[in-house]
């Protein structure tokens, strides 16, 4: 391949910034996310002659916060951290938001962020602050790099840093992947004007990147035995492995709607109303804890009662999931025995599940009845019309969400009330469903989506021939409206941001806090309210534009898959 000339070596930051983002894409690096900077010139440079070279997806944003959260729907779809390149000063504080996430949620990151040389600090110069250590414990690596001055083993030092952080934030030499922090100062010449000679350098299989991440040493699987009453919890990125335990434990799979495990003969998706029913819920007398739940009260409510077991599962992870630290054993793996699994199968042993299974779907075809009109010989009836016609709910348009989606799309749902109402009622499927749920903020969820759309859909291999949804409440879309501007000349996903628009904050209206607060008060400082002409906004972005404000409406704009970034926007009744 040949070689390109864009910078002279008579600068040691770009010398130094070509040798490190070589390495990383040496590493299997697919993706980098850079905002603009003067201190991260070099850093821009040699990642805009990679892209020229093919050698990697850059993606340039405006705004820090909406870049970190690019990188986490980037590393949630592939799996591989992406690199964000930042420049000194409060760039750096921008990205604490998605730091956080990554680090709760174990997704991996790498943090390219330019700082000032050591001369530099302490002395009130310009856009310098601490940055070695601004995100605290939220870092599997933080390094503090000192200024390349153009000694000839700075080359091997960038291979060396390059490594160090790969395997830190993927989790190769920690209990989980997570944010990796590489602060990295430079001297001006920030870069050089003068061509030199960069050698092209082919990206590095994904599979460079050796084996998964090693599991802590707990010793064996822990094996279940036959006995206690039990049911399998599966919060937000259980994974498959929740819904095989309780298929072979013949137990009641209760699996959030952002799981990755909702589906299968065992699932029970009214699990809220079953938890408080005395002759089911009242009868648990064992929990097994995959992931992180976070959309119900009720299920840590069941972990902390008295009498009952409550077992969890992490194969990987710096902290432990433990309401009321209620939990009573811990572990990496976890398997039904051969007693176990037989009595699973015998009349006894299936009781218990099909109890749960029975009365959930009882639950559930009540609630479909709801509105449900019969039709005649003549086709549709004047009372389905009128459905058709009438105003939307949530209900109405978190199932029909669910009904547009296929496995070879991608669900993200914001921290809105539409994710707990989706999980209260949706069906089980095996589909692709990811959330923002390690601190389960509303902030970043339309660049997270962006980031999931781009990996999903990027060419020449795309891991998805389909579209990808958002789903979200209209504060949770404003609060990352700036995510909204692309970059002219990359890459347009097929992205479509459902907003469900309700006057915002309805999610108080299911706290303690509506009952008591003055509804003055309730409508200032809770719900928030903002009036936002959606198709302005819009416009002003450069993104299509659809409004569904009846379920004929939706279901047409839910048909027709978007071909390019678009919103929707869904009137809702308060």
């Amino acid at each position: 391949m040949p070689e390109r000339s864009i910078l002279n070596p008579r600068s040691p930051a770009t010398d130094f910034s070509v040798a490190l983002l070589n390495e990383f894409v040496r590493l299997g690096v697919r993706d980098l996310v850079l905002c603009p900077g003067a201190r991260s010139q070099a850093l821009a440079l040699a990642a805009a002659e990679l892209e020229r070279a093919g050698s990697i997806r850059l993606h340039v944003r405006t705004d820090e916060r909406s870049a970190g959260f690019l990188s986490v729907g980037l590393a949630l779809e592939t799996g591989l951290p992406a690199l964000v390149v930042v420049t000194s000063g409060t760039a750096v504080a921008n990205l604490h938001p998605s730091v956080l996430e990554a680090h709760h949620a174990g997704v991996p990151m790498i943090l390219l962020t330019a700082d000032r040389p050591a001369e530099l600090r302490g002395i009130r110069s310009n856009q310098t602050t601490v940055q070695a250590g601004l995100f605290g414990v939220a870092t599997r690596l933080c390094l503090d790099v000192p200024a390349p001055v153009g000694e000839p083993d700075e080359t091997a030092i960038a291979v060396v840093l390059a490594r160090q952080a790969m395997d830190a934030s993927t989790g190769v030499v920690t209990a989980a992947p997570g944010p990796v922090q590489l602060n990295l100062a430079f001297r001006e010449p920030l870069s050089a004007a003068a061509p030199f000679s960069l050698p092209v350098i082919p990206r590095g299989p994904a599979a460079e990147l050796g084996a998964a991440p090693e599991l802590l040493p707990d010793g064996p699987a822990m094996l279940l035995s036959v006995g206690p009453r039990t049911v399998v919890v599966a919060g937000d990125g259980a994974g498959p492995a929740a819904e095989e335990l309780a298929h072979a434990g013949g137990w009641p799979l209760l699996a959030e709607v952002s799981s990755g495990a909702r589906f299968g003969p065992n699932l029970i998706v009214h699990y809220r109303e079953l938890l408080a029913a005395v002759d089911l819920g009242g009868d648990v007398e064992r929990v097994i804890v995959f992931g992180h739940p976070t959309l119900s009260r009720e299920i840590p409510a069941l972990i902390a009662r008295d009498g009952v077991e409550t077992i969890v599962v992490a194969p990987t992870g710096l902290e432990w999931y433990n309401p009321g630290r209620a939990a009573r054993a811990f572990t990496r793996s976890v398997g039904a025995d051969a007693a176990c699994t037989a009595a699973a199968r015998t009349p006894a042993g299936r009781e218990w599940l099909g109890r749960w299974v029975m009365t959930s779907r009882a639950l559930a075809e009540a609630a479909a009845d709801e509105g449900r009109a019969p039709i005649d010989k003549r086709g549709i009836t004047r009372a389905e019309l009128a459905v058709l016609r009438a105003p939307l709910t949530r209900a109405l348009l978190v199932d029909a969400v669910w009904r547009a989606s296929w496995p070879h799309d991608r669900l993200v749902l914001g921290a809105s009330r539409l994710i707990r109402e989706a999980d209260k009622r949706v069906p089980g499927k095996k589909i692709t469903v990811l959330a923002n749920r390690g601190l389960a903020g509303i902030d970043g969820t339309i660049a997270t989506a962006l980031g999931v759309a781009l990996a999903s859909q990027a060419e020449p291999e795309p891991r998805s021939a389909g579209v990808t949804r958002a789903l979200l409440g209209d504060l949770t879309f404003l609060h990352d409206v700036g995510s909204l501007l692309l970059a002219p000349g990359e890459a347009e996903p097929r992205l479509q941001v459902i907003v469900g628009v309700d006057g915002g904050g309805s999610i108080f209206d299911g706290l303690e806090v509506a009952a008591t607060a003055p509804a003055e008060a309730m409508e200032r400082v809770l719900y928030t309210p903002r009036k936002v002409d959606l198709k302005s906004l819009a416009a002003a972005y450069g993104w299509d534009y659809e409004i569904a404000a009846t379920r004929a409406d939706l279901e047409r704009a839910l048909t027709g898959a978007p071909t390019r970034p678009t919103i929707l926007e869904v009137p809702l009744l308060r």
